[in-house]
């Protein structure tokens, strides 16, 4: 094989063998060149120890990433360039990082200590692929398989296991047997990392295109961190509605909706209420009332445990709080939602309620019309100038306070009278309308 390397990558490598080291292009951007993906991240394994790199790109500018395991960040072309030391991990205590690392001289030695086949190939320009571990068939094979003993790999960095399960739904693999064994025998020392990390691949992994069926093969593995969906795995509805027990439901709509992660997580929480909501009426048909408000507040507890930031927060909040919103196919209606929610999160709520529909019951999915003829006349409506919050408006506070009202509250109150007038179409969105009725109805601002 040949691989295409950047120009400032192929300089660190000449740069570091005319010094007397080895180096190769390793990881990620070998796996994602043999799977012919585009890389955005290239890292360097070296012989050369830390400051022997430092010494190397005196001229260059260089961050001490990680020096004390071993990596060196050097600033090139104006790209940075991971380059790390090839070396051998310690003991890890804690499930998450060695507790120190021994430098050595071997290239199979530290592929040795990466994660999975795919992550354990070299690459050089001279000597071609290094692959000790069997890499490049576990990737003809789409199999994610540990480096060695996958429970050794697991007990070193717990965070392989979701690293395993995002690749798995990223790439469209299969796990190995004994990979997937001992991931889920492991399980549990996902406690010992953190909200952070974990987040992250999470993310990535519901994003991924086959994360449905990562979701129905290891859910037990995310309720390490979420326990809150164990309770959904097969409770039955016993709804008309619905054909699917909720978690399967769940994972139906989760694959239903584009891969942003606001709207991934707000499908994977969006019914994690029901089971604590469910009754049944003489007919035996389930209900489960309020089950909205109770996955609004279980959701702020998953987002506050995993840190989420505050903006993506309460956008998921807000999306799985009204996520069964009746449509109304009228203008008013949308316009007063568009107000409500603002533009973005209500095209949003549709694309959630659309998702939802699509994971119930196949027999019923002509519920869809309904929502998109909703988003038609929203973005219809949309296309028009727009009118849904006060600075929309044709008039402004100094027009009210040309017309002698006094500055204050009293301000604000009124223009959210004319601007519910123009959203019910009482009137229109122009000036001379909007202050005649105004007069119209100044008596009822006269106590201001």
């Amino acid at each position: 094989m040949n691989m295409i390397i950047p120009n400032d990558v192929l300089t660190i490598l000449e740069k570091l063998e005319h010094n007397g080291y080895e180096a190769y292009v390793v990881g990620g951007c070998v796996r994602d060149t043999l799977l012919n993906k585009a890389v955005h991240d290239w890292d360097v394994t070296t012989s050369a120890l830390p400051h022997e790199v430092q010494t190397v790109f005196k001229h260059d500018i260089t961050i001490e990433t990680g020096i004390q395991h071993g990596t060196v960040t050097v600033i090139t072309e104006g790209h940075p360039v991971e380059i790390t030391t090839f070396r051998i991990d310690g003991t890890y205590s804690d499930s998450r990082r060695p507790e120190r690392v021994t430098f050595t001289s071997s290239l199979t030695q530290d592929l040795a200590r990466r994660d999975f086949t795919i992550n354990a190939m070299a690459y050089h320009p001279a000597k071609g692929l290094i692959d000790p571990f069997g890499g490049k068939h576990d990737l003809q094979q789409k199999t994610i398989r540990c480096v060695g003993n996958a429970r050794s790999r697991f007990e070193e960095d717990a965070l392989r296991i979701l690293r395993a399960l995002r690749f798995s739904s990223t790439l469209n693999f299969q796990i190995a047997p004994d990979t997937a064994n001992a991931l889920l025998e492991e399980k549990e020392k996902l406690c010992h990392i953190s909200a952070e990390r974990v987040r992250e691949e999470l993310i990535k992994l519901l994003c991924g295109k086959n994360c449905a069926q990562v979701l129905r093969v290891y859910g037990t593995v995310l309720a390490v961190w979420i326990p809150e969906i164990l309770p959904m795995v097969g409770f039955q509805q016993h709804t008309p509605y619905h054909a699917y027990d909720v978690w399967e439901h769940t994972i139906r709509t989760v694959e239903a909706i584009q891969p942003i992660p606001v709207l991934r997580f707000t499908m994977l929480l969006h019914d994690i209420g029901k089971p604590n909501t469910f009754t049944q009426d003489e007919q035996g048909i389930g209900h489960f009332y309020g089950h909205g408000a109770v996955s609004t507040e279980i959701a702020k507890q998953v987002l506050e445990r995993l840190k989420f930031d505050r903006k993506s927060k309460e956008s998921i909040i807000t999306l799985v709080k009204y996520h069964d919103i009746r449509c109304e196919l009228s203008p008013i209606w949308i316009k007063k939602q568009l107000r409500k929610f603002g533009t973005d999160l209500f095209l949003q709520l549709l694309e959630v309620h659309k998702a939802d529909i699509t994971g119930q019951n196949p027999n019923l999915l002509h519920r869809l019309e309904d929502i998109m003829k909703c988003e038609a006349m929203a973005k219809e409506i949309l296309s028009e100038p727009p009118c849904f919050s006060v600075k929309d408006l044709a008039v402004n506070g100094s027009d009210l306070i040309a017309l002698g009202f006094s500055q204050g509250k009293i301000i604000g109150t009124i223009l959210q009278f004319l601007l519910d007038a123009v959203i019910d179409e009482t009137c229109k969105n122009e000036k001379k309308e909007l202050l005649e009725y105004l007069n119209q109805n100044k008596f009822l601002f006269t106590k201001f």
